[in-house]
């Protein structure tokens, strides 16, 4: 939370200076559901959901657009060690609708955010998650 609140506050500026632009900040698909044991992070990924609903009505008069995306499960070697145990392996898959991520998959959503293709989308939240928040 404080990290994006951060980056907000000193690329603005510089933004507003050069036309404008589009800010794409990382939530997670957690902060979409209720999700016991873990209190700490959703609330602070759902502060990113809020943070970017506030910049984008604030800035997009200075034709700045503000999104987030929420990833879901995504295989990194960060993660490699987690999905080890045959149980939350299951669960997790069990979780997903299509399979879990790759860095890739955000990584392309990402660039096509930032794109003059989406350039009518500011305060959007995307879950990027294979279906797990559409269960």
């Amino acid at each position: 939370m404080k990290g994006v609140f951060l980056c907000c506050k000193y690329a603005i500026p510089e933004m507003i200076k050069s036309g404008g632009g589009s800010i794409i900040n990382t939530s997670s698909a957690n902060a979409l559901v209720g999700l016991p044991g873990i209190d700490a992070y959703i609330a602070s990924k759902g502060g990113v959901i809020s943070l970017t609903r506030s910049r984008a009505v604030e800035y997009a008069q200075y034709n700045i657009r503000v999104n987030a995306i929420c990833p879901g499960s995504i295989k990194t070697h960060l993660t490699e060690g987690f999905f080890k145990d045959p149980e939350t392996l299951k669960t997790f898959e069990q979780e997903h609708l299509t399979r879990f991520g790759r860095p890739e998959d955000i990584a392309y959503f990402a660039l096509y955010l930032a794109s003059d293709e989406v350039a009518f989308a500011t305060g959007g939240i995307y879950a990027i998650d294979g279906g797990y928040t559409a269960r």
